[in-house]
Formats: structure tokens, C-alpha cells, sequence
């Protein structure tokens, strides 16, 4: 009996970008969370670090082989997945992104992800609220070349900032006149800081910074305190992980778009028990919601406090 029903049980495997990012173990959370109660098996993996497309594609073919009929992932090279996902596909895997998009979008079944557009949106309106019409000398500190959810939110904040002519499906950076330098960070602190100290060195007057995600604000904020700029210049941010909360709690982040890797990782698991128990398949894009924490509100802008951002964080709080 116990053999028909593990045989019986849905088998479900999650493809993170990397083990470590905070996003992605709450993501890992969530999917386990959901597995369980839903009697499903879980396999995950995950890239060795941000745009290791090789190791998901291991992984991708290790799943097949245990029996996994859904796969989850989280594509860290847009394109280069799109060959091993339609391989899945055509043996009856159903594939589901979460959190950033395949290019084409249609390589996958469905989509379950923040509009990343509308987070940038939303950070840029405040910051254009919050200057109060001072001429801005922008910095943008981004993830890296040609991955969607870097476009997208790069340029929705441009077009919340300064009504730049873009949306989600543009897909080059837009560099307005008022952005005095553009960096790469990967998401990550280190590097972020780096960026930060080299537009530092070419435009000493920055006064507003939009970051990829909250490390890269942490690093752009650790430079800018080196220099002794941190009280003037606005820092805004993509992600809404507890630690990055704080950071606005703090003051070191004026506001951050937050979003929600457990609900996102819930939902691709509950679908793929639905899948296994009737055969049927999700389709098309599923926006898991965004919503903007800061604690000084500005007219105009609807956000939530930090303590609300605290509650509803993803991380260690």
C-alpha cells in the first residue's frame, strides 16, 4: 500500500538561480510548505550562482529522470533554457517560470512572477515625488546585460521617474539624459559598491540611485556614506526581502517595491498537483502581485509602512 501510494505521488521540481539569495530560499520555503500539504514530492536545484544556465539545464534532465511531471524554475539565461524547457515539453513535463520570464515568454506553459515593470513604476513615482522637482542626476545600478526582469525594472522606473517611453515589453535599457552613469551590480552587495564608487568618481553629484535589488542599494549606500553622501542622495529598490525592509526602516533605502516568492512557488506547486491528479495544464501569466514600502509617504503614491513591509518580508526578519 505504501508503494502504490508513493507511486501515486506527484513528483514537483524547483530550479532556483542560486541556493543563497534570500528570494530564492523563501522561494524553496514556499514550495515546500505546499508540497507537503499537498502530499507531493519535492526535487530542487539551483544554479551555482546568478546566470549558471548549464547547471539548470543538469538539473532540468535530472528531474526528468526521477519522475518529476512539473518543473519550476527560475530561467538564469532567458534564451539559452529555451532548448532543454522544450525538451520537457515534448515528453509531458509541464514547465512553469517563476519570477522571470523565458524569452520567448511562450517557451514555457505559464508564468507566475511579479510585474517587474510596474515594481520599477512604482519606485520611480516616488522618487519623482519625493525630489520635489529638483533636477535629478541619476545612477542606475543594474543586474546584468540582457535579462528581462534587469530591463524591466530599470526602465518602469524610468518611466514612473520621468515618463520615459517604455513598457514591459521593451527590451534595451533606456538611458534618459538625466542617468550620469549606469552600472552592472549582478544583484549583489559587493559589486554594487564598486559601481557605486566608479559613478562617484565620473558624476560626484549624484543624488538619486535606482538599484536592481536591496544588496545593491546596501552597497551603493556603503559607498555613498565612504564619501560622505549618503544624507543626499535617495536610494530606491526592487524586492521587499526583510533585510532590504529594515534598510528602509533605517533610512539607508527611501522606499523598495516589495514582492512574493513564497506565494509564487505556492502556486506553480499547487498547479502542478492539479496537473498530475486531472492532466490539466496552466497557461498564459499570472501576476503575483507588488506593493511599495516606505515609511514617508509621498501625495500620489500609494505605499505601506515598513512595519506591514516587515510582516509580509521574505528572509530572516
Amino acid at each position: 500500500m505504501c508503494s502504490a501510494q508513493a507511486a501515486d505521488q506527484p513528483v514537483i521540481g524547483l530550479i532556483t538561480k542560486t541556493e543563497t539569495n534570500p528570494f530564492f530560499v523563501k522561494m524553496k520555503e514556499g514550495a515546500q510548505q505546499a508540497a507537503t500539504a499537498k502530499g507531493a514530492k519535492l526535487l530542487s536545484a539551483a544554479g551555482k550562482a546568478d546566470g549558471d544556465n548549464a547547471g539548470q539545464v543538469t538539473a532540468i534532465e535530472n528531474m526528468m529522470a526521477a519522475g518529476a511531471k512539473t518543473i519550476l524554475i527560475t530561467p538564469n539565461d532567458s534564451k539559452a533554457i529555451v532548448p532543454a524547457v522544450k525538451k520537457a515539453r515534448e515528453k509531458g513535463v509541464m514547465v512553469i517560470a517563476l519570477d522571470s520570464p523565458t524569452e520567448p515568454v511562450e517557451a514555457v506553459d505559464a508564468l507566475f512572477a511579479t510585474d517587474n515593470f510596474k515594481a520599477g513604476v512604482l519606485i520611480g513615482q516616488y522618487a519623482k515625488a519625493a525630489l520635489g522637482g529638483k533636477p535629478a542626476r541619476i545612477a542606475t545600478l543594474d543586474l546584468f546585460p540582457g535579462h528581462p526582469v534587469g530591463i524591466q525594472r530599470h526602465n518602469g522606473f524610468l518611466a514612473g521617474f520621468n515618463g520615459a517611453k517604455a513598457d514591459a515589453k521593451t527590451t534595451e535599457l533606456l538611458k534618459t539624459p538625466d542617468v550620469v552613469c549606469m552600472a552592472d551590480s549582478y544583484g549583489d552587495q559587493a559589486k554594487g559598491q564598486t559601481g557605486m564608487e566608479n559613478c562617484l568618481q565620473k558624476n560626484p553629484d549624484i543624488n538619486l540611485v535606482y538599484t536592481i535589488n536591496e544588496p545593491a542599494a546596501a552597497g551603493a549606500y556603503k559607498a555613498l556614506k565612504a564619501a560622505g553622501k549618503e544624507k543626499n542622495v535617495l536610494i530606491v529598490s526592487v524586492d521587499g526581502g526583510c533585510q532590504g525592509v529594515r534598510d528602509v526602516k533605517a533610512g539607508n533605502i527611501a522606499a523598495t517595491s516589495q514582492q512574493y516568492p513564497l506565494k509564487m512557488a505556492a502556486m506553480g506547486v499547487e498547479a502542478g498537483v492539479e496537473y498530475a491528479k486531472t492532466g490539466k495544464k496552466v497557461a498564459g501569466y499570472t501576476d503575483t502581485g507588488v506593493m511599495l514600502i516606505a515609511d514617508k509617504s509621498v501625495s500620489g503614491v500609494d505605499s505601506k509602512d515598513t512595519k506591514t513591509g516587515l510582516d509580509l518580508c521574505w528572509g530572516k526578519k
